[in-house]
Formats: C-alpha cells, sequence, structure tokens
C-alpha cells in the first residue's frame, strides 16, 4: 500500500459540487492498494499512521501525533499514487490492484484505522470522481509505502 499524508487544518472533500464529508485539523490520507497487499500492510500502515509524530508540541518539535491532538483523519482512494513513469509519457497502472477487488482492501483499511485509532474515519467514495479542498498545514506532506519502508 502506498499512502501520502498531509498534516492538514481542515479538508474538505466534495462529490458532484456537494461536501460529502469533511475534517478539521488532522491528516488527509491518500491511499492505493496494490497487487500483492495484504493484511500485514494495512496493519503495519495503520499503525504509521496513527502513531506517526508530525504534530508540533509547545516546543515547535514534531513530536505529537494526531491522537495526541485529538485530530481527525480523512482517507480518500487514489490508485494513481501507484504509477509507473518509467517509459513513456504515459503512467502505467499495471501495480494498482483491480477495483473489483481494491474496494475491498480498501474497505479492510477503513476498518483497521477506525479501530486503532477509535474514532470515526472519514473518507470519500471508491471510485467516484471527487475535488478536494484543503489546508496543508506546514506544509507538511509523508509518504508511506508498505513494501519500501525506507520512503
Amino acid at each position: 500500500m502506498r499512502a501520502v499524508i498531509q498534516r492538514v487544518n481542515y479538508a474538505r472533500l466534495f462529490i458532484d459540487d456537494e461536501v460529502y464529508s469533511k475534517i478539521n485539523k488532522g491528516l488527509l490520507v491518500l491511499i492505493a492498494v496494490e497487487n500483492n497487499d495484504r493484511i500485514n500492510d494495512i496493519k503495519w500502515l495503520v499503525k504509521k499512521i496513527c502513531e506517526m509524530r508530525i504534530f508540533s508540541d509547545s516546543n515547535k518539535k514534531l513530536n505529537l501525533s494526531v491522537r495526541d491532538i485529538l485530530g481527525e483523519i480523512m482517507v480518500v482512494s487514489q490508485f494513481t499514487l501507484l504509477a509507473s513513469t518509467k517509459k513513456g509519457n504515459r503512467p502505467s497502472f499495471i501495480k494498482a490492484l483491480k477495483p473489483k477487488e481494491a474496494i475491498k482492501v480498501y474497505n479492510n483499511f477503513i476498518a483497521e484505522l477506525e479501530k486503532t485509532f477509535m474514532k470515526k474515519i472519514k473518507t470519500g467514495l471508491f471510485g467516484k470522481e471527487m475535488k478536494i479542498e484543503l489546508e496543508n498545514d506546514g506544509p507538511v506532506t509523508i509518504i508511506i509505502d508498505s513494501k519500501n519502508k525506507d520512503l
């Protein structure tokens, strides 16, 4: 699984020009599901998201997690995070799990995140065209890949 995590002051997700979901201070997580993602990828990524210390403490040090600040989380599926741009000018998405299977993994990810975070997770709608308005705080943007833990 690959995720782009943005620390935000707010995020609003629109479907058909209507607000579908929104969060205040917290994390906007864009997530892509790969062909060979398993439950251990989900659990590893969920733990990272919940425990990552990317919010400032009173000394302006990145020492607090989204849990510590009582923040919110919004998760949006985005298969384009798995784009391969190795050849040519048209990205290849061969690593992305087919939608019928990816939605199951995505829903399992949301369920695991809600269980671990102990709060309702806001989402978009899998496979829908969406617009996201956000204010990136910092800006702080982190890329995490369960297959490449060095990222």
